[in-house]
This record gives C-alpha cells, sequence and structure tokens, in this order.
C-alpha cells in the first residue's frame, strides 16, 4: 500500500512543498487505488483523471519556480456532487435527468481549495438532490460504509465519508443539510464538522436568502483527523461579497484550537436530546466515549434537553421545510432550464423526492413562515444548555448503519428501540442543529460486537467553532482511531 493513501493533509502538502513528493506521483497513486477499490465502495460517481494530472504538474511547475502552490499544496480531494460544482464536470446532483449535466462554474469552495493547492479527483455520491441520510440512487446505486460493504455509508455526502476513510482520497468536501456531514462521518468511521452557519459561504441562485429563511445548510470537511479539518477550515471559511448571509471574518485560528486544553470545559451529555429513541449499542458505546473528555480534565454531566417538541414534529417539519425548497427548485429548473422534474421525469425520480416535491407545492406562505417557530423553540432550547455549558455531545445517530437495498432505495430505520422513526432522517440527531445553526461535528466514538462504526455528536454555541475543534481534538489525543484504518 502507498505510503500517501493514510498520509495526512498537512504532512503530505509539507513533503510536497519541501520537494520530496511529487504531486503527481500521488495522483497517479491515488487514481490507481480509486480503479481497484470505487466499484465495491460506489464512493465516486465521476473521476477527472486528466485534469487531476494537470493540476498536479501545475503544482510542480509552480514550485520550480519557486513560489509555493498553497497550504494544501498537492492533496487530493473529492467533491460532492451535489454542492461542490466544479466547472466542466459532470454534476449530477444523484438524480437520474441530469445524468449528462456539466457545472458552467465552481462552487465558491472549490474555488479556494483549489486556489490553496489542492487536486480535485472527481465527485463523490449522494442520493438524489441530498433527500436523505442514506446515500442511494437510480443512477449510481448505494454508497457503502467501508467497514461493511453490503451496508451503506450514510448520507447525504456518503461518497465523500467513504473516499476518505478508505483512502481514495486525503481531504473531501461535503454539504450538510440536516446532518449530511457528520451523519456519513458516523456511518464510516471519519471526522467532519459542520461550522457555524455562514462561516463558510455559499453562493446559492436564483436565491441568496433562500438559507435564512428555510433550514442551514453549510459547506464542510470529512477527514480522517481534526487537525486536517481545521486546515480545511483555513481555507474555506470566510466572508465572500456574493453571499448576503456569511459571517464576517473569524479571529478563530481553527488549527491551533486543536491544541487547546479542555481542563476548563464544562461538557452537557444527553443520551437523546429528551425525545429520539436510541439503539442501545449506540447509546453504550458513546455513553463510554464521552468519559474521555473527564480524563482531558473537562468535567461532564448528564443533563435533560427539552426542545418543546417531539423528535416526530422535528422531523416532520425538517421535511416540509425540504419539501418546500424541492418545489421551488424545481420550478426554478422548469422556468430556467425547461425541465419538469415531476412531469416528463416522474418516473426517473427517487418516489420520496416527488413526495417532497408535492408536499412543498401544498405549504402555504403563512404555513411556512409559522413553521419557524419551532426552529425558534429548539434555537432557546439548545441556548438554555449553553447558559450552563461550554459543549453539548449526543450521539450522531441512533441506529448503525443499515443494510443497502438492491433498487437504489436505500432508507434508514423505520424503528428505533421499538418506536417508529421516520426512515429518511428521523433516525439522525442533526437536523435540530441545522434548524439552530450551530457548529456541529461527529466523531468516531467506537464499534459495535460485528465491527460497524459508531459516531458522537459535539455541539458548541454559535460562532465557538474552535471550542468544538477543541474539545474533538482532545478526544481524539485520548481515544485515538486512526488504527482502524484501513478498514478492509
Amino acid at each position: 500500500m502507498s505510503e500517501h493513501y493514510y498520509t495526512s493533509a498537512t504532512e503530505l502538502a509539507s513533503g510536497v512543498r519541501r520537494r520530496e513528493i511529487s504531486p503527481v506521483e500521488v495522483v497517479d497513486d491515488f487514481l490507481e487505488r480509486i480503479d481497484e477499490r470505487n466499484d465495491e465502495l460506489g464512493a465516486y460517481t465521476t473521476i477527472v483523471a486528466d485534469k487531476a494530472r494537470r493540476a498536479a504538474t501545475e503544482i510542480e511547475t509552480t514550485l520550480s519556480q519557486g513560489d509555493d502552490p498553497g497550504p494544501l499544496a498537492g492533496v487530493p480531494i473529492a467533491l460532492k456532487d451535489l454542492y461542490g460544482c466544479k466547472e466542466g464536470v459532470r454534476h449530477t446532483r444523484g438524480s437520474s435527468p441530469f445524468r449528462d449535466n456539466i457545472a458552467d462554474n465552481d462552487a465558491a469552495v472549490v474555488a479556494r481549495l483549489e486556489d490553496a493547492g489542492a487536486v480535485v479527483l472527481g465527485m463523490t455520491n449522494t442520493p438524489e438532490f441530498g433527500h436523505k441520510g442514506t446515500t442511494d440512487n437510480r443512477l449510481f446505486g448505494p454508497t457503502s460504509t467501508p467497514y461493511d460493504l453490503d451496508r451503506n455509508a450514510g448520507g447525504s455526502s456518503g461518497g465523500s465519508a467513504a473516499a476518505v476513510v478508505d483512502g481514495l482520497a486525503t481531504l473531501t468536501h461535503g454539504g450538510d443539510a440536516g446532518g449530511s456531514l457528520r451523519i456519513p462521518a458516523a456511518c464510516c468511521g471519519a471526522y467532519a464538522i459542520k461550522p457555524t452557519y455562514r462561516r463558510i459561504p455559499s453562493l446559492d441562485r436564483p436565491n441568496g436568502f433562500g438559507g435564512v429563511l428555510g433550514y442551514s445548510v453549510n459547506h464542510g470537511p470529512i477527514t480522517r483527523t481534526v487537525a486536517d479539518a481545521a486546515l480545511m477550515l483555513d481555507v474555506m471559511a470566510g466572508p465572500h461579497p456574493r453571499d448576503p448571509t456569511c459571517l464576517p471574518d473569524s479571529t478563530t485560528d481553527y488549527r491551533a484550537a486543536t491544541t487547546r486544553s479542555i481542563s476548563d470545559l464544562e461538557i452537557a451529555y444527553t443520551p437523546d436530546l429528551g425525545t429520539f429513541p436510541v439503539d442501545d449499542r449506540v447509546k453504550r458505546i458513546v455513553a463510554d466515549a464521552v468519559t474521555a473528555f473527564e480524563d482531558g480534565g473537562a468535567t461532564v454531566e448528564s443533563v435533560g434537553v427539552d426542545l418543546k417538541h417531539s423528535h416526530r414534529t422535528i422531523t416532520e417539519t425538517w421535511r416540509t421545510l425540504v419539501g418546500v425548497t424541492y418545489a421551488a427548485m424545481a420550478e426554478t429548473m422548469a422556468d430556467e432550464q425547461g425541465i419538469e422534474l415531476v412531469g416528463d421525469h416522474r418516473d426517473e425520480l427517487t418516489p420520496e423526492v416527488v413526495e417532497l416535491i408535492q408536499t412543498g407545492r401544498s405549504v402555504s406562505a403563512s404555513e411556512y413562515l409559522r413553521l419557524h417557530a419551532v426552529r425558534t423553540d429548539l434555537v432557546d432550547a439548545i441556548v438554555d444548555v449553553f447558559e450552563e455549558y461550554d459543549i453539548l455531545v449526543t450521539p450522531t445517530v441512533a441506529h448503525p448503519p443499515v443494510e443497502n437495498a438492491s433498487d437504489g432505495g436505500t432508507v434508514g430505520p423505520s424503528e428505533v428501540d421499538s418506536e417508529p422513526v421516520d426512515p429518511l432522517i428521523g433516525w439522525c440527531l442533526t437536523h435540530p442543529f441545522n434548524f439552530t445553526g450551530h457548529p456541529a461535528a461527529s466523531i468516531p466514538a467506537g464499534f459495535t460486537a460485528d465491527s460497524l462504526p459508531v459516531g458522537m455528536q459535539i455541539v458548541g454555541p454559535r460562532f465557538n467553532d474552535g471550542t468544538v475543534l477543541a474539545a474533538s481534538a482532545a478526544f481524539e489525543r485520548l481515544r485515538p482511531w486512526h488504527g482502524t484504518y484501513p478498514p478492509r
């Protein structure tokens, strides 16, 4: 096995800048590994081998001229085939009607990553329009967790999580509208962080204000180490003049935050956010994992959290808001591209996507705005916790990775701990924090008896991304998981 597959981004970029490592050789090594393993894993949807080799050659030229290519010099990355569009590259959104769609622009985060010297290897799999917490679609099929190829990687950034864990990229990009960074990180044994809402800009068009009125969609990293995620945040974060809702510059040094002591932290732990049913296997592993913070000098206390609403109401609110967004998306595609999703292409769409669009079309403007009262209640409930504590810890998802379906329709469990849950996302303790905008990470907490990964969610107050990174890095030092790579 090449030494580069599991080399950290910081170490790899440093070696490239010192001209001890050839970025072209690195790209060739990764492309060979993708060719060997991706058919089974289903992580990538599109490989851009020629573009990657050209980019690596340009980095070598830059170095030969005595210039610095950037902090990610020669680091191979993968982009989610939904939010991470790259000009001239197929951008399918996991949807059959867009199987031949070519992106005509770079996403803002993609431009920043490439400007920092990263080399794009390709696009990674996602459920159709990212509508659920598993990665599977009719166009490409499922993405598996590298720990069990019969089970799903989680979603909706499942291709990115599987790729980084299986050594098919050093860093991967994802997007998170309900847990889509954190869910696959938990299912694949990776680290992911959803930063404070709009810490990383997004040039949403035609409606640049859609995120303010809906639920927060966030770009973010999925990595094997906390330090690599901090490095990606340093590159991706910061305001953009065309994002009317992004945050101003932060004074946080993300990489420095990973070395910070946690001895002064007061940590709150809830096994269920007060309302979510959680599988006993997950409960036991996370309950044990949270005690590691005490070994780092932090104080950990079990707390009751009152979100004011049941998990069913919270999930239904999320589904309705997503439905309105999808309905607007469908109308925009019809007007601007002549694509009638639920007309000409209805039979090609995932049934749940059709249902979401139809639900969204039936929601009145006043009903849509009134749903944000649920979001407000969640904000107040979480802020109540942070009036006494610095960090809130929960399970990331309530159930271990599920088995892949054979028809492109893999969904999560419909029941957890003998209680019904919505199979799209109701088994995930992640979407409440897309309503509130708080920074939240998922970190590998351990494994079930049958070697399936379990994730632990670490949440911080708004704008305190550095505290989430500090707690994550401390846990990584106390309970390192890197010995589990490669997973097969």
